[in-house]
């Protein structure tokens, strides 16, 4: 695959780097916003100096880039030419078994290097983050320092004023914090300075500047810092020789939730930014060998449920997936891990981007899950929330201080009451069907019971209000939104049944059975079922569907599903299934949700093998998006966003891969 855009340093909303181009060296590597990063990798080959990543300097030929793979946790590019190979690996270690390691904000960036023709070459390498890492705008101030550590020199930018989660929307980076830079291994060496500087000493001696510029704070634009590091590799032959350096970003305080500034997960009192750099550097070999075998294992199980293309679309979204959330600790202990909605309205811990992106957590670690949900369950309990269904979100990222999205907390308007509700309901009973934790369940079910009423009354044939899909408008009497109302009783009736309330969830079940045999009346439109009840001739996606399965309802009969998916295939485009009748409009996440319906692999993969060819060739180059066209394969909007984790439901219907994996996040 040709990536939209290559992931590099992706881990969190903030602490999150991508090439948008064919090669590294083809664009400046950008935060997912789309702003620029100013971060360059060189290599000086027997005098001569050739560019691996980044557009700087503009005189400098690119060494030749042969290919690159996107794995779960690993970037992969190789390069050619000058009698040298290199190869090129960014390594951010998201092992969502491991919270303790996937909270870490340390990514390492590795070279292997060795001659390929026989020769002896001089190599010397270097690597550089421009300050636009630590602000938002390039006119605000940064400040560098260095610190001596037992593993070597460690340098260091920040923002002059460090106004700590103030900055709040969608199109944003972070302005507080710092970026820390180390060499994690021999003849390495780090050095605070500008970019003209440190690229220039570099291109004469091929090392980095001998002493630090401290004339700091500067406005970026007005002396562009940097932390760089070189290393002289002496004279390398067919031996391959490895160095890397680790670049981590502490942003002190990482989320607010009900007025209280939450730290980082990673961050104890025992265990600080010295001691996370330490480890990182510490323990590089082995965490490198876990991710080789993570991605190693994850890519083959990928590729035996869903093909070859499925499962390099599957990497594609696996770092995406986790790095569109923070994962942060509350003063208890407890997890909170809530996602922001990138360009899309920048909400926090939205509860329909929860819904999409959850196959892959209740795949890799239900305590992710559970770390999201428990948030929306214990603000809607609160005073501050007065409504009688779920609210949409928590706030603006990063604060989570109440519902901004419609009406907020003020009113009904805008609001998505149905969608909601049904989303928390599924979301709660997958959570516990996972995790086994049925004290969860009964911690809530008088809050869940309040929704799976008003689903009772406002369900079947919902009033003209907002789903998930906002975008298309309003749509009264939504066929796949009913569709999810009735999803979400059945799955509250069977939550009600493993927590000991099976009396009382015996008749939320027979209202779900007669619910859905109306929906079948109701939306029947011959070869296929309405968009809307009201409208003759319509269509939709109805990836609602899979939980009927994922979670054993069996309240609509299988015709249903081979009916839907027998319909689709007529309707497939150049670039995938349009998610209804109204617009060429396509959402990666809801079509392999669709895809799944299929009983045979060969419809599967007639909806799934699409979407790999709109990453392939889209011209819009941005982190994957989740709404297109599926006729020019161009974005419509949003970009980065968690909701791709919904690409790995394909492994959830696989009963042994799913206990596998399940197994393993249990297990830790």
């Amino acid at each position: 695959m040709r990536p939209p855009s290559v992931p590099l340093i992706v881990h969190d909303p903030y602490f999150s780097a991508w090439s948008p181009a064919d090669t590294l060296a083809g664009a400046e590597v950008c935060h997912w916003t789309g702003a620029g990063y100013g971060t360059d990798s060189l290599i000086r080959i027997d005098g001569t100096t050739y560019r691996l990543m980044g557009s700087q300097p503009h005189n400098t030929e690119p060494l030749a880039q042969t290919g690159v793979t996107v794995l779960p946790t690993r970037t992969v590019a190789t390069f050619e030419g000058a009698g040298v190979g290199v190869t090129l690996t960014f390594l951010s270690p998201l092992l969502p078994e491991d919270l303790d390691l996937l909270s870490r904000p340390l990514a390492y960036v590795i070279w292997d290097v060795k001659a390929i023709d026989g020769k002896s070459h001089s190599v010397q390498l270097y690597l550089h983050f421009q300050g636009q890492w630590v602000v938002d705008s390039v006119s605000q101030q940064v400040d560098g320092s260095r610190f001596r550590t037992d593993i070597g020199d460690v340098v260091r930018l920040g923002s002059k004023d460090q106004h700590i989660l103030e900055r709040v929307g969608d199109n944003t980076r972070i302005d507080w914090g710092y970026l820390y830079l180390v060499s994690g291994s021999g003849s390495g060496e780090v050095v605070v300075s500008t970019a003209e500087l440190s690229r220039t000493t570099f291109l004469q001696t091929g090392a980095v500047p001998q002493y630090d510029d401290m004339s700091l704070p500067c406005s970026v634009n007005s002396c562009w810092p940097v932390l760089a590091a070189s290393f002289d590799l002496g004279d390398i032959t067919s031996n391959p020789v490895t160095r890397f350096a680790a670049a981590a970003y502490d942003d002190i305080f990482s989320l607010e939730y009900l007025n209280r500034r939450l730290r980082p997960y990673w961050k104890k009192p025992d265990f600080q930014i010295s001691d996370l750099i330490h480890a990182g550097v510490r323990d590089f070999e082995a965490i490198k060998r876990r991710c080789e075998s993570f991605d190693s294992e994850l890519m083959s199980d990928l590729e035996a449920v869903g093909g070859k293309k499925y499962a390099e679309l599957a990497a594609l979204s696996f770092r995406q997936s986790i790095a569109a959330h923070k994962l942060a600790v509350d003063i208890d202990g407890t997890p909170v891990f809530f996602s922001k909605e990138n360009f899309s309205n920048g909400c926090i811990n939205t509860v329909d981007v929860t819904y999409p992106s959850s196959p892959f957590f209740l795949l890799f670690n239900p305590v992710l899950l559970k770390a999201q949900i428990t948030a929306i369950l214990d603000y809607a309990q609160s005073i501050q929330w007065k409504f009688p269904f779920a609210p949409h979100d928590l706030g603006t990222y990063p604060q989570a201080n109440g519902q901004v999205y419609g009406g907020g907390e003020r009113t009904e308007r805008d609001q998505m009451p149905v969608e909601e509700c049904g989303n928390m309901l599924v979301l709660t009973a997958a959570y516990v069907e996972s995790s086994g934790d049925l004290e969860y369940g009964r911690k809530y079910w008088p809050l869940l019971r309040l929704w799976a009423d008003y689903l009772l009354d406002k369900g079947l044939d919902p009033e003209n209000q907002l789903c998930t899909d906002d975008f298309a408008g309003h749509l009264a009497h939504n066929v796949n939104l009913s569709l999810k109302a009735i999803v979400g009783l059945g799955a509250f009736a069977k939550l009600g049944e493993s927590i000991g309330r099976a009396e009382e969830a015996s008749a939320y079940m027979v209202s779900a059975r007669g619910m859905a045999a109306k929906w079948v009346e109701m939306a029947n439109d011959g070869d296929h079922y309405r968009l809307a009840f009201d409208v003759a001739g319509s269509w939709s996606q109805k990836y609602n569907l899979v939980w009927d399965v994922l979670l054993g309802l069996g309240l609509f009969p299988k015709s249903v599903a081979e009916t839907e998916v027998a319909f689709y295939l007529k309707k497939i485009e150049n670039y995938g299934l349009p998610l209804d009748s109204r617009h060429d409009q396509a959402k990666l996440d809801w079509s392999v949700w669709s895809a799944c319906l299929a009983e045979n692999h060969a419809d599967f993969l007639a909806i799934v093998e699409p979407l790999y060819k709109f990453a392939d060739e889209s011209p819009s180059r941005v982190p994957l998006t989740d709404w297109y066209s599926t006729v020019t394969g161009k974005q419509i909007g949003f970009q980065a966003r968690s909701v791709v984790g919904g690409v790995f439901i394909k492994l959830l219907y696989d009963k042994s891969l799913r206990a596998k994996w399940l197994g393993r996040a249990l297990r830790n």
